[in-house]
């Protein structure tokens, strides 16, 4: 069985559907790890669009501000904005879906968590010495998170150090015996200053992980959050991957 790793879409249709048209006939199952909402013009649609396939889905914070379990002054002005905006125009099937969602759970020898293992909903794994401290928050040998925006890969070496690998795209990785923290990255709102959606392909069975980056029409989903207006710095990022 083939798993397709995705993150973070934050309602962005374009960019989920050149994902999944990428990744088309390689994947039996979606994983999602949380953030569905948020940021983008089209929250219903990507919901029900991910509800297509064979999925397990994870919450993450900004699905959570939208069903009200988390302060958004927390935020940024701008993705307040968009939480707001969200909030209105949600449907209840919408809410109802994004509020059975757990923030970490397990499927050996994989945990899954939106953040991180230690803070599910909200901490950031962006450095070995934040990845390092993690590795003592889950069991299994590895963990896939998202929320940070950005493809890594962390090696556990020992209770005080981590090793971080950058991704290389299109070609397939082995995970080792040992135990790693893995991010896809994000599909609708990338942060490594690559445009370009970013996602995973894992095979379970014979334990290779693959990292991809695809080109999707920005402009079409800056042309819609013109539409409603969402704000000048939510939109022009997309084109520049931060």
């Amino acid at each position: 069985m083939q798993l397709l790793i995705i993150s973070d879409i934050h309602a962005n249709l374009a960019a989920l559907e050149q994902v999944l048209e990428d990744a088309q006939g390689e994947f039996d199952k979606i994983w999602c790890l949380g953030d569905l909402v948020g940021y983008g013009p089209n929250p219903n649609e990507c919901v029900e669009r991910v509800r297509d396939y064979d999925l397990l889905c994870l919450s993450g914070n900004h699905d959570w501000a939208v069903l009200g379990k988390l302060d958004i002054n927390d935020f940024n002005r701008e993705a307040r904005q968009a939480i707001r905006w969200t909030q209105k125009n949600i449907t209840e099937e919408t809410r109802s879906f994004l509020d059975g969602l757990p923030v970490m759970l397990e499927q050996p020898p994989f945990t899954l968590a939106h953040a991180s293992p230690r803070q599910p909903v909200w901490e950031y794994v962006l450095d070995p010495a934040t990845a390092a401290v993690n590795f003592a928050h889950f069991t299994t040998p590895y963990c896939l998170v998202g929320h940070s925006h950005t493809p890594l890969v962390f090696e556990h070496i020992d209770d005080m150090r981590a090793q971080a690998y950058m991704p290389v795209y299109g070609q397939p990785l082995p995970l080792g015996p040992g135990r790693y923290i893995l991010n896809p990255g994000s599909v609708g709102q990338p942060r490594d200053s690559d445009p370009r959606a970013a996602y995973a392909l894992l095979d379970p069975e014979t334990m290779v992980w693959e990292f991809r980056r695809v080109a999707y029409p920005v402009a079409e989903t800056q042309a819609q959050m013109r539409q409603i207006d969402m704000p000048y710095r939510l939109i022009s990022r997309l084109q520049y991957g931060w």
